[in-house]
């Protein structure tokens, strides 16, 4: 915290200009205490969880409130208070004074002890457990350190616990464990054994005690901090084990911690595991050289077992520090709520740890406002002072300040949540600066909306000086959120300027789709030979808005565009597109070409116009839709494809109108191709064709040789050869008479392999029939005659029976079987002969 001249000032700490945050905070504690010290000038303090007891130069004590307030007065003496004491209850006090006196007595109760000595009595300590009867005593520290014990008849017994070590300056009374500081050192006693446990002497005895008194706090009930000049030492009081005792206490100190600081020490706390320090400061001054008092200096150290990290250092700017000694500071602590009371003679200033509201303060006040807002949201059950969303208010202006517009928007998001009036201010704040379109891309869009001037003020913002941005915006933003047809109307008048300008007609279509105009929207897309255009027909049904935009679509993408009218074939007949398209017959042809690929009936009516379209736009496609059409009229082909002298096309129409000379004629004489002509004749398979083509290849040798390499499987090759003249030199004869026999070697042996296997077959088969047939029948009680349709077996055994039993597993007595009249001897079975079953059901006859 800042250093500051005026001594009203609440703020008592100076902060470095480093970037640490300070642990503690600082305020003087005021009300009646200034009232108290303009007139008078604090000596001593005790803090208490309930209250604060002042005592003052002139023998006043003053109970306050923790604000500073008066609550109670007593007049004591009318010299300065040394010490003032109160038990653990905060019922009883203990005060003496520079003239001897000592007082205890109950706040709330009538009991009270005086006592005065002849010499000044610099401390008393009243037992923390004062208010039970049977804890009644406290100690005074003079020349002498003396326990007061009440007993009989309320009669209070003094007894010496320690002298001859000079004055005793401060003691502190914890549990069972008395712990006094005097010329020498430090001494504890066990109150339970009576044992005195310790002496801790002390380090630099060059300093006078009463100028750089000890100071002494427990931590605990078992530790001790002890502070003297510049050397602290923390100490524990242990249990000593039963063996080491013989005559030595049953307790022992042990130094766990011991350092020296920079400056002399005037108070001590404890602050968790570290320590709190109030230290006395000299400096030699810049104007005069000479050595003078300094400001305060309240420190949070960590102790280490030979040193100390200093985790905090804050000087304090108190009143009169110019000319206060060492000894004119005290530090007291209230334990449960971690307040430092810093005492001097004009000037009570009170330290507390700071808490969350504090830490977003300095992080305001250092600009870190990001980590302010974190830690807001953090914290936002715990903290009274601040809120996230004037944190957040705050971060965005400092960002709009610092130029980072961008960043300040992004924020705006997250700060400024579904609070409409406050995103419609900041919009506003956006406009002035001249910065809309940064926050354009973090407006909010559902929850919440904003009011529709606000898009609108952005979306024209654009529309000046950036067309490809509001055409972003346009395809984002729900058509919702603005008057479209405020919109439209600046884009028209923009287009006035500019017609051409595809990115204002691609975001204007858009927004006539917004506004249900899709007709208006299609023309522009099929003007610029938009990519969305299908979706949009599609997706709004517009079929009806494009039956006079066919050509439009088959010029923009033919393949789509039949697609999708073939598709939607209900919505726009075939005959509406074939009409449509009549003066781009291209285009007809590849409509109606997709159209019998999906079906050859549905266009039949077209399969005529098809076959012009074809001949002058596919022909490749031709042949294979004269072969799959059966609708097209092959008289008006035959006509098409004569004229364009297509021979593939009028050869196959000749073949199939039933004029298979004309078409082989038309190969042989047209193409002079032997391969396709032998082909086509064995299309069709006619010996009249191979006698018309042999005739034809009579006097031409190459087809001869290709007759001879490839008739030998159809026709008798000696047909052929018995016509060719003497003499004809036929190129390749002898490769085409090897040929001829090798084919026909290749039957005699494909004959006979068959032979052979047909032959090994039937023997196999025979075979195993002959197996089959010898096998055993089973013949039992359940079988009957086929004839008579009793059991086949008599119910005597010892009977005689003849029974005939056939493979076809039909039984009958032989006496039922009809007599034969068959050439053979062998039997068959009558029931399997009567169903045309062939041989096989005879079987020999059983006899018993």
């Amino acid at each position: 915290q800042e250093t500051r001249s005026n001594e009203e000032s609440t703020d008592e700490s100076e902060e470095d200009e480093s970037e640490e945050e300070p642990k503690l905070k600082y305020e003087r504690l005021s009300n009646g205490v200034t009232e108290i010290l303009q007139k008078d000038a604090a000596s001593c303090m005790t803090v208490h969880e309930k209250f604060l007891a002042l005592g003052t130069h002139y023998g006043k004590v003053y109970l306050l409130d923790v604000q500073g307030n008066i609550t109670q007065k007593f007049d004591v003496s009318p010299v300065k208070i040394n010490q003032i004491s109160l038990d653990e209850s905060g019922e009883h006090m203990g005060v003496c004074s520079e003239d001897g006196k000592v007082q205890v007595f109950g706040l709330y109760s009538g009991e009270e002890f005086h006592e005065t000595f002849d010499c000044p009595i610099k401390i008393v300590a009243v037992h923390p457990h004062f208010v039970r009867s049977h804890f009644k005593q406290f100690v005074t520290g003079g020349k002498k350190l003396l326990l007061y014990e009440r007993g009989w008849m309320n009669r209070w017994k003094p007894s010496v616990l320690h002298e001859g070590e000079g004055n005793i300056r401060n003691v502190k009374w914890r549990g069972h464990l008395i712990a006094w500081a005097n010329n020498m050192g430090v001494k504890i006693l066990d109150m339970i054994s009576k044992q005195r446990i310790t002496n801790v002497p002390r380090d630099d005895i060059s300093l006078r005690p009463d100028m750089y008194p000890c100071s002494l706090c427990w931590k605990d009930n078992l530790t001790l901090i002890i502070g003297w000049g510049n050397s602290v030492k923390i100490c524990s009081v242990k249990e000593r084990h039963a063996g080491e005792m013989r005559d030595l206490p049953n307790r022992y100190v042990e130094i766990v911690f011991q350092f020296d600081t920079e400056f002399y020490i005037s108070g001590l706390a404890p602050l968790c595991d570290q320590l709190v320090i109030l230290s006395y400061v000299k400096e030699i001054s810049e104007k005069t050289e000479v050595e003078c008092c300094a400001r305060p200096r309240l420190d949070i150290v960590q102790p280490l077992p030979e040193s100390c990290e200093e985790i905090s250092s804050d000087a304090l700017t108190v009143r009169g520090f110019q000319e206060n000694e060492c000894r004119d500071y005290h530090l007291e602590y209230s334990e449960g709520e971690s307040l430092f009371y810093i005492i001097s003679p004009r000037d009570v200033v009170v330290a507390k740890e700071r808490d969350q509201d504090d830490h977003i303060d300095w992080l305001l006040e250092k600009k870190k406002y990001e980590e302010a807002l974190m830690a807001a949201e953090i914290s936002q059950k715990t903290i009274k002072k601040h809120k996230i969303l004037d944190i957040g208010l705050a971060y965005i202006n400092h960002l709009v300040e610092k130029g980072e517009y961008d960043l300040a928007a992004r924020k705006c998001q997250k700060i400024l949540g579904k609070n409409t009036e406050l995103w419609e201010f900041e919009v506003y704040k956006f406009k002035e600066i001249g910065q809309l379109k940064a926050i354009s891309r973090y407006l909010p869009r559902r929850d919440p909306v904003l009011k529709p001037l606000i898009y609108e003020m952005v979306l024209h913002e654009f529309l000046e000086s950036d067309y490809e941005g509001f055409a972003t915006l346009i395809k984002e933003w729900p058509g919702d959120l603005y008057n479209n047809t405020i919109i439209v109307q600046a884009v028209v008048d923009h287009l006035k300027k500019d017609p051409q300008n595809r990115t204002l007609l691609r975001t204007l279509a858009e927004l006539y789709t917004y506004d249900q105009r899709y007709g208006r929207a299609l023309e522009i897309y099929l003007t610029l030979r938009h990519k969305d255009v299908f979706q949009l027909i599609h997706k709004h049904n517009l079929f009806s808005s494009i039956r006079d935009k066919i050509v439009l679509l088959m010029d923009f993408d033919s393949e789509k565009a039949v697609d999708m009218l073939l598709d939607n074939e209900d919505k726009i007949s075939i005959d509406r597109v074939v009409e449509e398209l009549e003066n781009r017959p291209e285009l007809q042809h590849v409509y109606l070409h997709k159209l019998f690929k999906r079906d050859h009936h549905k266009g039949q009516r077209y399969h005529e116009k098809q076959i012009s379209l074809y001949a002058e736009y596919d022909r490749p496609n031709l042949l294979p839709f004269l072969r799959d059409s059966t609708h097209c009229p092959l008289e008006k082909a035959l006509e098409i494809c004569q004229q364009r002298n297509f021979v593939e096309e009028t050869v196959y129409l000749l073949s199939r109108m039933g004029n298979s000379r004309s078409a082989l004629k038309m190969i042989m004489e047209e193409l002079q191709d032997v391969d396709k002509a032998i082909e086509f004749a064995k299309e069709q398979d006619d010996g009249e064709l191979w006698e018309d083509l042999i005739l034809y290849s009579i006097d031409k040798p190459p087809f001869i040789t290709g007759l001879l390499n490839n008739i030998g499987t159809h026709v008798d090759p000696i047909l052929l050869i018995h016509r060719i003249k003497e003499g004809m030199e036929i190129p390749n004869l002898r490769d085409s008479l090897v040929k001829i026999l090798q084919d026909y070697n290749l039957q005699i042996l494909l004959r006979e392999g068959c032979k052979k296997i047909l032959v090994a077959d039937s023997l196999s088969l025979l075979k195993k029939m002959h197996r089959t047939q010898m096998k055993g029948v089973l013949v039992d009680e359940e079988n009957i005659c086929e004839s008579c349709l009793s059991p086949i077996l008599p119910s005597d055994a010892s009977r005689s029976f003849n029974v005939v039993v056939f493979h076809c597993r039909h039984m009958f007595h032989k006496e039922c079987l009809p007599v034969s009249n068959t050439i053979s001897s062998v039997q068959f079975c009558n029931i399997c002969s009567a169903k045309h079953r062939g041989p096989g059901s005879a079987i020999l006859e059983m006899k018993k």
